[in-house]
């Protein structure tokens, strides 16, 4: 299904926010995520389900300052 990830259209295969995560190597990080610019807790990604043409934002925290 093509999708919308952080601005790139893509192709995968996740049929949840969860199983999107790990497809694209955020697994191990920590991270924020929305779907259609609403906030998904990380206890609610899978069962996030993905449809065509959804925009999902994947952000990770940055330290500094």
């Amino acid at each position: 299904m093509r999708i919308r990830v952080n601005g790139q259209t893509l192709e995968v295969e996740a049929p949840t926010l969860e199983c999107l995560i790990e497809e694209l190597g955020f697994s191990e990080q920590t991270v924020a995520t929305a779907v259609n610019q609403e906030f998904v807790r990380s206890k609610d990604r899978g069962e996030t389900l993905l449809v065509e043409d959804d925009t999902i934002e994947i952000v990770t925290p940055r330290q500094g300052g």
